[in-house]
């Protein structure tokens, strides 16, 4: 790694220098970021700056990152949070204010403005970002800080401050993002504050299921398991709610040792008209698996293949490899797998070396692999270093792909693809 880092190698070099720091050497670890830092590059500065603060010399990391800060975006984000981590919350306050129109900026306002005294000066500067009356006719038709994401800081603050019920009414004024990463602030809140009759009202109505989901699990974390069954059994018109609610049902089954009814649910699921998505059908038979019934998921695959005139895409294949090897059936699955239109593809190596490896046969996963470096080169490393193979594991990491070449414009349009 250290001569790596000395060719250029930028992995390398942070790597080391944190190996470097971890050692008491904070000086060489410098040294190997200098000439990183020296070209004005953030995510150098960055590194170095989160190796200073984890060596207690938080002021020359703040030194370090401010002029970086001058610009609006991920350097003041960082900026911020670390002034606000040493004591400095009101200049960190100051400085996000700067870029509150960047959602991310705002949000980190927020969240380091906590326990500082000021929630009534943001919420009022989050506020005045939105014209009196405006009516948003999409989710980003404000730009960077939309509407509902003001609702959903606001609302995070008027909780923090005990006004739980303006925060409920706040975000039940959302009008296009009401979830974020599958989360639905609104459930969440409810949940956390034990108004579960609000929450179950709430639960029937939303259309993603998040706030079932969310219910579900409060139920299910009280013992309650059969009301939180009950939750994903409800009808209601959304297709995404049902769908998702029938594989969160499947998957509560199964924690709960019920998995012949996990599988009964997912079955009826995957034979419902667009039912049969490759994840839908890979939750099914991945239960099968689970449950010593993979013979039963060949004969589902089958049913799948002959409604599709005897055609299998890969996503589906790749399913029926694994069922195989659960019945003791590898190297029968491994002879169809070279027999598939798509079984030398990179994709193809990536689920035959898994298969390999998983039974031990580390050396022909390898030999997969190979055959398609560097498309699979992290795989391809790791199983290099399990045998023990350090060198080749760098050396596969080392590789490139080669660059396109790019044609010279002629000053006409090709008429062959790609355009």
């Amino acid at each position: 790694m250290e001569l790596q880092a000395g060719r250029g190698d930028w992995f390398c070099a942070r790597e080391w220098s944190r190996v470097l720091g971890v050692q008491g050497r904070q000086a060489e670890a410098l040294e190997v970021l200098a000439p990183y830092v020296a070209t004005g590059w953030w995510p150098a500065a960055r590194a170095q700056a989160e190796l200073l603060e984890s060596w207690g010399r938080a002021e020359e990391a703040i030194a370090l990152a401010r002029p970086y800060a001058e610009v609006v975006g991920l350097p003041l984000e960082f900026f911020g949070r670390l002034l606000a981590r040493h004591g400095r919350r009101d200049e960190a306050i100051e400085s996000l204010s700067a870029g509150i129109e960047d959602w991310f900026l705002a949000t980190a306002l927020v969240e380091v403005a906590e326990g500082a005294g000021r929630d009534e000066e943001i919420a009022a500067l989050l506020t005045a970002r939105i014209p009196a009356g405006h009516r948003c006719d999409g989710p980003w038709c404000c730009g960077g800080l939309d509407p509902d994401t003001v609702i959903s800081l606001v609302a995070t603050i008027r909780e923090r401050q005990g006004r739980v019920d303006e925060a409920i009414a706040l975000l039940r004024t959302r009008q296009h993002i009401t979830s974020v990463n599958n989360h639905d602030q609104l459930a969440d809140l409810l949940a956390r504050h034990d108004r579960i009759e609000e929450l179950r009202e709430y639960a029937a109505s939303e259309y993603l299921g998040h706030a079932a989901r969310r219910l579900a699990e409060v139920l299910e974390e009280r013992g309650d398991v059969e009301g939180a069954i009950a939750v994903y059994r409800q009808p209601g018109d959304s297709p995404v709610r049902q769908t998702h609610g029938s594989v969160h049902l499947a998957q509560l089954l199964a924690r709960h040792g019920r998995g012949d009814e996990a599988i009964d649910v997912m079955r009826v699921l995957a034979d419902s008209p667009g039912g049969a998505d490759d994840w839908i059908v890979d939750t099914l038979c991945t239960l099968y698996a689970d449950h010593g019934r993979a013979r039963d998921g060949l004969v589902h695959l089958d049913v799948l293949k002959a409604r599709r005139d005897g055609e299998e895409e890969w996503d589906f294949f790749r399913m029926r490899l694994r069922l195989m090897a659960d019945c003791g059936l590898l190297d029968e699955a491994l002879e169809q797998a070279r027999l598939h239109p798509e079984g030398d593809t990179w994709y193809a190596a990536w689920t035959i070396s898994d298969l390999l490896a998983e039974t031990g046969r580390t050396e022909e996963a390898v030999a997969v692999l190979a055959a398609h470096a560097p498309a699979n080169s992290g795989l391809l490393a790791g199983h290099l270093i399990d045998l023990g193979r350090i060198k080749d594991a760098v050396a596969v990491l080392q590789q490139r792909e080669p660059e396109p070449v790019v044609p010279v414009w002629t000053g006409t349009s090709s008429t062959e693809p790609p355009f």
